[in-house]
């Protein structure tokens, strides 16, 4: 399980979320970051060329190596200059209110623990700092909802730890963000694949 894990799923997540639809909702919730910026779940940087002329500097947040450097050659012609900033989104390793604004796609369903990480979000940020944040979680119908419970143990064992029924909205609200903006949808695709394509896309100011 470990190679799987550690050595073929970069591999798999890569090309499964770099498809013409998951690209458009990226650079979506990138537009409006700004200045200093801390991504959770880099993976291989498949955010790299939607981050705008106005972000300053960004620190990675990434615990796979392999992960990392399959983004070398998307870092190495960045236009914004990019660190490894820790491993662990639970426990960043980053003074308070350090940051602008934060990035968080495809990243909170595999997370453990992932209130203390959104919390640990909201301590680095600056008052007023913004959360943009791109993940899939929990369906508005109930039949939808069923299968994700269902399928929920076999995506934890195979997909390192990712959740298909946490609520999105709810998770960043009690973390103390105000959402601002806030779009939910199916990502396109046949409605077999609707348990794993619910998506919540938006943006969230820390109060």
């Amino acid at each position: 399980m470990a190679l799987w894990t550690d050595r073929i799923l970069p591999h798999l997540v890569d090309k499964s979320l770099s498809t013409g639809d998951v690209m458009k909702a990226r650079e979506r919730v990138c537009a409006g970051l700004t200045g200093r910026v801390i991504e959770l779940g880099f993976g291989s940087g498949l955010n790299i060329e939607k981050y705008p002329d106005a972000v300053e500097s960004l620190a990675a947040v990434e615990p796979s190596d392999v992960a990392w450097g399959m983004s070398a050659d998307r870092r190495a012609v960045s236009r914004t200059p990019i660190t490894r900033s820790g491993l662990d989104g639970q426990s960043l390793d980053e003074p308070d209110g350090a940051f602008d604004a934060a990035l968080s796609t495809f990243t909170l369903c595999t997370i453990p623990d992932v209130e203390q990480a959104l919390r640990e979000v909201h301590r680095v940020l600056r008052p007023g700092g913004t959360f943009h944040f791109l993940e899939h979680g929990l369906a508005p119908q109930p039949e939808v909802v069923r299968w994700q419970r269902r399928m929920e143990p076999v995506q934890k064992s195979l997909a390192g730890g990712c959740h298909l029924t946490r609520d999105i909205p709810e998770l960043v609200r009690s973390a103390g963000f105000e959402i601002t903006e806030l779009e939910q949808r199916y990502l396109l695709g046949p409605k077999l694949s609707r348990p794993w394509t619910y998506v919540h896309s938006g943006a969230a100011v820390r109060r």
